[in-house]
């Protein structure tokens, strides 16, 4: 057995790239990472007992001709060892937004692709629908278009979406998928109705990046959540929100909600954790409460040092995180 093994591994040694594997010879390829696939030979080498040598061969046969995924996304768990860019961890450390191909930070507020692009892997399958209800600068739907699957954004400020629209369409697709944008109030465009307008019923993913109350002011639309006259109105906004487009998201399949908290008048308001009560008062499970970092944002990059003067002066902390909210609808 080694020495059949030890054979393999030099044949790979010799070989240029990844492999590919025909699991089921029906055309469904197992790619194998060539360094990860060395790692399980060497185990089998290494082991000291026969029947432990027997397990790594059995579990490798496993995982080249067979592919294991669940019903909500593509991940082979035969070959979990390969999916190191999916990020497992609680706490998400980026040191900077990613910048290529149409994704640019022109737009106030959006967020980093990123986030998206690690939950469309965990949470959607190729060819599943996601909708995003605060569309901003399109960042969820270039993320649609690179990972196959088809999308939806909702934007209210009219000029925002012509704009987004344009950067959305730069984004070559090599997959036949549909990214449209529809210019709309989140909280009562007829979600079901706008659906079947694509030709589809229900959505697999949820994502929602809203404004952080007013921190930021987007517009001088009273619709608009950013205007909302108090923590409580804004809430209230955001809960009629989700109530429009809950019915909307397929039973089982995942919520996810990307807010921060805010200072006002020398106290921290925990906006995000309000927002996540809102959510609970629904039918959903909550997953898991992610912490993203951010290093620096617009309003801040020229002023770091009059920030840290003002929280020294104020006894409070620079935000540097905000969260994001996992939830299954049950």
């Amino acid at each position: 057995m080694k020495k059949k093994t030890a054979e393999l591994k030099s044949l790979i040694a010799r070989s240029n790239g990844n492999l590919a594997v025909d699991a089921d010879s029906n055309g469904t390829f197992v790619v194998l990472r060539r360094d990860v696939l060395t790692a399980e030979l060497d185990q089998i080498l290494e082991a000291r007992t026969i029947e432990r040598a027997r397990y790594y061969v059995r579990r490798l046969e496993r995982g080249v001709g067979k592919v294991k995924t669940s019903r909500i996304n593509d991940i082979n768990l035969h070959r979990w060892k390969e999916q190191t860019d999916i990020v497992t961890d609680s706490l998400w450390v980026m040191p900077k937004r990613d910048g290529a191909g149409a994704h640019l930070g022109w737009y106030w507020g959006n967020f980093v692709p990123q986030i998206p692009h690690q939950l469309m892997l965990r949470y959607t399958k190729k060819g599943d629908w996601v909708l995003d209800p605060f569309l901003g600068s399109g960042t969820t739907l270039i993320e649609c278009r690179r990972l196959a699957r088809n999308g939806v954004g909702i934007e209210l400020n009219g000029d925002v979406a012509k704009r987004a629209q344009e950067l959305v369409e730069q984004e070559e697709s090599r997959h036949s998928v549909r990214t449209e944008i529809v210019t709309a109030d989140a909280s009562t465009v007829d979600a079901p109705r706008m659906l079947r307008g694509f030709g589809v019923k229900q959505v697999q993913l949820l994502i929602m990046h809203p404004p952080y109350h007013d921190i930021i002011s987007f517009s001088e639309d009273d619709r608009d959540l950013s205007n909302a006259k108090s923590t409580d109105e804004f809430l209230r906004m955001f809960g009629g929100v989700l109530d429009n487009f809950d019915p909307v998201l397929e039973r089982g399949r995942y919520f996810a909600l990307v807010i921060g908290d805010k200072y006002s008048r020398g106290e921290w308001i925990p906006l995000g954790f309000h927002c996540m009560s809102e959510v609970l008062k629904r039918d959903y499970l909550l997953k898991s409460i992610v912490v993203k970092n951010f290093e620096e944002t617009r309003a801040k990059r020229d002023q770091k040092q009059l920030w840290r003067y003002r929280a020294l002066a104020g006894g409070f902390y620079i935000f540097k995180h905000e969260y994001i909210f996992i939830f299954r609808k049950r």
